[in-house]
């Protein structure tokens, strides 16, 4: 399974380099495309729960930074 994340920075928000440095220190992988960024879990039997709680870890990290995060879980 992977979680794509689409960043929409706001100009008064953190900067595009501590938003990444944030996402990769969790996990993540930049990429190009449809999606900023993959988080790949190595699990591929991962429960809806499972990634509810990984979607608000990666809140909690990002707040105050005046981010819009949209995800995508595909199996």
């Amino acid at each position: 399974m992977k979680t794509f994340v689409t960043v929409t920075l706001n100009s008064d928000g953190g900067l595009a380099s501590d938003v990444t440095a944030t996402l990769m220190d969790m996990g993540f992988n930049s990429t190009l495309g449809s999606h900023d960024f993959v988080y790949d879990w190595k699990n591929k039997d991962v429960a809806p729960a499972q990634v509810i709680d990984f979607v608000d870890k990666v809140q909690k990290k990002l707040k105050g930074m005046n981010v819009l995060l949209q995800f995508a879980t595909v199996k």
